[in-house]
């Protein structure tokens, strides 16, 4: 038998074999009878009891067939073997596929991170190719409707205390959009297309919707019209009532379960006191394949812009709905987890926090900072750092210019332009007094304010939350 040092090499060389006919695209045959040999040599190799053992887990392309016309939008690669990958379109196709490589049949998270569309950037709409997105996740085997309406409570509770503006959440179900499609005469395999034909009314006129179903999508025209009275409609539970008692989906299994699951959220969005926000929007489609049941999509209510002005908007700034098929996608078994989430669009709510200052023509705060520590005179850096530690370790914000002897004004420059709301003058008299001056940026007022009731004071006055709006 060959020594080991000679298996080593023999392995590194059929491994290089391998990659350069997966580069070159040789025959399947071809390609497995390599590997096998690669196999043959490492079982002969056996374990390496010298060195740390790695479990490696080739990466597999898992996005393609989940998002239905968005897939365009997926950032395709290629590894080095010709293996076909991606970046990651958003969190919740990873998110399912963590659970059925682990397991997990009930959790509940929350995930911040950075996701990638091939998209026509648009700055001023918070529309990116690369963007950050914040998803929470509800997994589980739950009663109907009690996870799904903790997470529209969830984006309401968001939206509000970000105090940027007032905002309406269209719901909807999927088995609701197909049983409409089904009893308006759709065929079956145009339903997800003419699911995001339909998605398209919040932005352009039935009529050009109308247009794409039937010229670019062929359907026919009456059976389009008979979508349109359905997709149009919109409002409360007023409605599902309504249809409930519709002569046609009142017969179709699909949206007679998917009206009674929305019936029993809106007696929980009562409950949770956002029933209000809520508005039941038969034309919201969320071309995204995998949703299964309810839906659901936070959009920013603008005033109407003056004449003349650029009306601001962003669009959808949070999103949603329930998965349930999606986990078992990755599931060797099939196995399925149902699962309920949403995502808030970061750089959306930013661009809109943004727009708004500059039309208000205020300043953005870009630090939490409380107080600056500051000094009146020459040679006081000692009394500056031994009052910058005091407030440190009282849990105040606070900062101090990295010079010996700044100058008064450009302190306080720099408080202004930074947006630090309060400034901690050390001074002389100010020592010999026991005190300390405290300046409030925003009026210029100057109080003196005794060195032990500092930080109380400091707190006091910055105790209200930080508003971007």
């Amino acid at each position: 038998m060959a020594d080991r040092a000679t298996l080593e090499e023999l392995v590194r060389l059929q491994g290089e074999r391998v990659r350069a006919l997966k580069q070159q695209k040789a025959g399947a045959e071809q390609i497995e009878e390599e590997v096998a040999k690669l196999l043959k040599l490492k079982a002969q190799l056996g374990p390496d009891e010298g060195k740390q053992k790695f479990v490696l887990k080739t990466p597999k392309e898992t996005l393609t067939g989940k998002y239905g016309e968005d897939s365009k939008l997926i950032y395709d690669l290629k590894d080095q073997g010709g293996e076909l990958l991606s970046l990651r379109y958003d969190l919740t196709v990873p998110f399912a596929r963590y659970l059925a490589m682990n397991k997990l049949t009930n959790i509940k998270r929350y995930h911040i991170a950075k996701v990638y569309r091939r998209d026509n950037p648009a700055m001023t709409r918070g529309r990116y190719r690369e963007f950050y997105q914040c998803d929470f996740d509800i997994a589980g085997q739950f009663d109907p409707m009690i996870p799904d309406a903790e997470c529209l409570k969830i984006m309401c509770e968001i939206l509000s205390s970000l105090q940027i503006g007032d905002f309406l959440v269209k719901v909807n179900d999927r088995r609701i959009l197909d049983g409409t499609f089904a009893v308006c005469g759709v065929p079956d395999s145009k339903f997800r297309t003419i699911c995001s034909s339909v998605d398209k009314l919040d932005k352009v006129s039935w009529e050009e919707v109308k247009s794409e179903m039937v010229g670019e999508k062929g359907l026919a025209p009456e059976v389009a019209d008979r979508v349109g009275d359905y997709v149009q409609q919109h409002g409360g539970v007023s409605l599902v009532e309504q249809l409930l008692q519709d002569p046609k989906l009142s017969q179709n299994k699909q949206a007679l379960e998917g009206l009674g699951d929305l019936k029993l959220l809106f007696e929980y969005l009562t409950l949770f006191g956002i029933a209000d926000k809520i508005s039941f929007d038969l034309s919201l489609a969320r071309g995204l394949d995998y949703y299964t049941g309810v839906i659901y999509e936070a959009v920013l209510l603008q005033p109407p812009a003056q004449a003349g002005e650029e009306p601001l908007g962003v669009g959808s700034v949070a999103a949603g709905g329930r998965y349930d098929g999606l986990v078992g996608m990755f599931d060797p078994k099939g196995r399925k987890v149902p699962c309920v989430g949403l995502s808030i669009g970061v750089e959306r709510i930013f661009s809109t926090v943004e727009q708004r200052l500059e039309a208000l023509e205020e300043k953005v705060r870009t630090t939490e900072t409380q107080v600056l520590v500051a000094s009146a005179q020459k040679k006081l850096l000692e009394e500056r750092l031994k009052l910058i530690s005091e407030l440190w370790d009282a849990g105040i914000k606070a900062e101090l210019l990295y010079k010996k002897n700044p100058k008064l004004l450009n302190q306080l420059q720099y408080c202004e332009e930074a947006g630090i709301p309060l400034v901690a003058i050390v001074g002389e008299q100010e020592l010999k007094d026991g005190v300390i001056k405290l300046r409030s940026v925003a009026s210029r007022e100057e109080v003196d304010v005794r060195r032990e009731d500092l930080v109380e004071e400091i707190k006091r006055r910055t105790s209200q939350p930080l508003c971007i709006c």
